[in-house]
């Protein structure tokens, strides 16, 4: 097994006993993002832009991994509030285009930070 750290200063720096991403054998897993601006490391605030600030930082993580959410093929997606799926739908269309990975949707009592929104993913690049 081939075992690769992927870490970027354009993304959020891990925050705990994790890393920003790790490859394996040719597929990247993407740790949960949360809408920290990396520069600040600070929640950004509206559930528009912190759904917005997640694809960033995903975005952020996949080109360190000389990748891009093109290659996704599972996204999990953690909200406090199921009410803004239709948020998330519409802001995901930005950054992804069909075909669409895999997704789940769930919402969950309370996320880091107090962020609104998380999401990980698992990205197989195209090299």
């Amino acid at each position: 097994m081939v075992k690769r750290v992927i870490t970027t200063d354009q993304a959020p720096r891990a925050i705990g006993t994790y890393s920003q991403a790790i490859e394996v054998n040719g597929v990247v897993y993407v740790s949960g993002q949360i809408p920290l601006d990396p520069d600040s490391m600070e929640l950004v605030e509206g559930i528009r832009e912190q759904i917005h600030q997640v694809f960033r930082n995903l975005t952020s993580v996949a080109q360190a991994a000389d990748a891009t959410l093109a290659d996704a093929v599972k996204l999990t997606i953690y909200l406090t509030d199921l009410g803004d799926f239709a948020t998330v739908n519409e802001v995901m269309a930005e950054y992804i285009r069909e075909p669409y990975p895999a997704r789940v949707a769930v919402e969950v009592s309370a996320l880091p930070k107090g962020a609104q929104v998380e999401a990980d993913a698992i990205l197989v690049p195209k090299r």
